[in-house]
């Protein structure tokens, strides 16, 4: 358990250390697009598509966080009445579908990956150099595969929880945030 705790500990590092970095370059670039288009009458032409690509990573990790810290959109009315074992149990389940609806998106966000790879389109262009837009959607099938390994990572989580004797400092709410301790 406690090797699962850690993979998912500094892979929420990675995360939220990659969406600072994000977040203050489209802060930065947005408000450059705005001081250039308002007082000199021009701009980046790249800005706009690499903004929205970023909003678009940004959510998958977002995504990615919020499953890990299992702060995605539930219904736990269930789980309200249910011993620790039976919660357990529930969120095994709650925690493999996702895995599998994941690994299908994931698997069609690869197809849409290989087509864009494929027609060699370019999101923009800098100077002479050529961007192409499968860079920046990479996301896609990654992001996909991300969330699924954090809902894996759950339902591991429970199914270790939920066949060991109980013990109250180990409850899912406690083990999901990395400040917890």
């Amino acid at each position: 358990m406690k090797a699962i705790q850690l993979v998912s500990r500094y892979l929420s590092y990675l995360e939220r250390g990659l969406i600072i970095v994000l977040l203050s370059t489209m802060v930065l670039l947005s408000f450059t697009q705005v001081i250039l288009r308002n007082l000199f009458s021009t701009g980046f032409l790249w800005a706009d598509p690499l903004l929205r690509h970023a909003v678009l990573w940004i959510g998958f990790i977002g995504a990615s966080l919020a499953a890990q810290q299992e702060k995605h959109i539930n219904i736990d009315a269930l789980t309200r009445f249910t011993s620790p074992r039976v919660t357990n149990l529930i969120k095994i389940l709650t925690s493999l579908f996702p895995v599998v609806v994941c690994y299908f998106l994931a698997q069609a966000g690869w197809t849409f990956l290989l087509d864009e790879m494929e027609s060699g389109m370019a999101l923009f262009s800098i100077g002479e150099t050529e961007y192409p837009a499968w860079w920046f959607e990479t996301v896609i099938p990654f992001g996909f595969g991300l969330i699924g390994f954090r809902f894996f990572l759950k339902a591991i989580e429970h199914i270790i929880l939920a066949f060991k004797p109980h013990d109250p400092a180990l409850q899912s709410s406690e083990m999901t945030t990395p400040h917890a301790r």
